[in-house]
């Protein structure tokens, strides 16, 4: 098979990397990709949103399946667009993308199908907002209704905080006109629920932990994601297989009964309360930086799952018993702003997995070319061992426009 991944990160290196493992694949092709990617993978000089190009250069390359990563490309309908020219997806259609790209799209679902979630309250106007903020009080969660880069939340543990992303949202448009919704505040540890799914169908993958904030002891601004770590030994089975059979299967069956069925990955962003499993979010992707764990975890061949998935045959995902960390490597200024093309060395040293985020390379050599620019992923029996070897990788790149968190998989040591 020739493969087709659209996107240009960390996340769409980690797939091409295991896309290329099965016995089933001559070729890997990543649309539009970056310099680390290039280097062991056919990069295709077309922008992940222009569908028109996509479709014209999958029929003229005779592509068996396209692999979408990033959100843009699924709200933009390039799925709509390859199912209407014959070319096999794995990715849903803009309108089942809408459960990652309308947080009330979300919401609404969640509450018609008493899939549990916070308590929640849609706005559109500031004085409506906060009216309900100074009813509730704080903490309080508010979230920006359309896609944000994973950067339109904001946990706030006071009003004045839940005041500020109000007036953000609402009043000065941060992300673009649009609705907030506003939510209970819930307490537990989180993790990240990846599933394939197509229709009622759904495979679990095995569940990992990310670390939005970009600091330390989970300070500072939340990110797109500062590291993570599969598996997660702080959440028993027995709550994964609740996520599983009261989250994420009745879900999938309520897309179908929508009208809406979800092809792709179903990616529940959870929280463990003292409740059971609660759903944060979900995203209609492969998330990022989870996926650079999640796949090194699986021992089994991807593309036979997703063709397995694809003809609704039922199919047996096996993984490894070890433990796998990854931590990113970012510009500093990140997810604030930041300078771009700044000279990173050490990188050939490196025995470690390297995916890279935001590369380029300039006269020969490695330069900055994004806000998360590099994530390593360590191995181990134990999270303690595969810390360590992440680490291990980390030190050896030496750039003074990077930066990166030391305590990645620190939840699971702690506890």
């Amino acid at each position: 098979m020739k493969i087709l991944i659209i996107g240009r990160g960390g996340r769409e290196h980690a797939i091409a990397w295991k896309v290329a493992q099965s016995n089933l694949v001559s070729q890997v092709f990543v649309a539009p990709g970056n310099a680390g990617i290039g280097q062991q993978f056919i990069n295709v000089p077309i922008n992940e949103t222009d569908n028109t190009a996509i479709v014209q250069w999958s029929k003229e390359n005779s592509i068996d399946l396209v692999i979408i990563g990033p959100e843009a490309a699924l709200q933009n309908g390039l799925a709509d667009e390859l199912i209407k020219n014959n070319i096999k997806v794995f990715g849903p259609t803009k309108a089942a993308a809408q459960i990652e790209a309308s947080k009330e799209f979300a919401k609404e679902l969640m509450r018609k199908y008493h899939i549990a979630t916070a308590d929640f309250a849609t706005f559109s106007d500031y004085e409506s907002a906060k009216k309900y903020l100074d009813e509730k009080g704080a903490p309080i969660v508010i979230k920006y209704d359309g896609l944000a880069a994973g950067k339109g939340v904001v946990v706030a543990m006071t009003t004045e905080e839940a005041d500020a992303a109000l007036r953000d949202m609402l009043l000065d448009a941060k992300f673009g006109e649009g609705k907030v919704v506003m939510e209970e505040y819930l307490e537990g540890p989180e993790f990240s629920l990846l599933t394939l799914v197509n229709g009622c169908q759904v495979v679990p993958l095995v569940i990992a932990q990310d670390h939005k904030r970009a600091f330390d002891g989970d300070e500072g601004p939340n990110t797109g994601g500062m590291g993570a770590y599969s598996p997660v030994t702080i959440i028993p089975q027995t709550a994964i297989d609740e996520a599983v059979e009261k989250i994420m299967k009745p879900v999938a069956a309520a897309m179908v009964d929508e009208g809406k069925p979800f092809c792709g990955v179903l990616y529940g962003g959870l929280m463990l309360t003292k409740n059971g499993p609660k759903v944060i979010e979900f995203n209609a992707r492969f998330g990022d930086p989870e996926t650079e764990v999640v796949l090194p975890k699986i021992k089994s061949d991807l593309v036979q799952h997703i063709m397995d998935v694809l003809n609704g045959r039922p199919t047996h995902v096996e993984f490894h018993d070890d433990t796998f960390l990854g931590v990113v490597l970012a510009s500093k200024g990140y997810p604030g702003s930041y300078p771009k093309g700044l000279p990173i060395d050490g990188l050939d040293e490196v025995k470690q997995l390297v995916f890279h985020m935001g590369t380029a390379k300039k006269d020969g050599k490695w330069v900055t070319a994004g806000g998360r620019v590099l994530f390593v992923v360590g191995r181990g029996r134990t999270i303690q061992e595969a810390q360590k070897d992440a680490y291990e990788g980390v030190h050896k790149i030496s750039s003074d426009a990077l930066f990166y968190r030391n305590d990645i998989g620190h939840q699971a040591i702690d506890n």
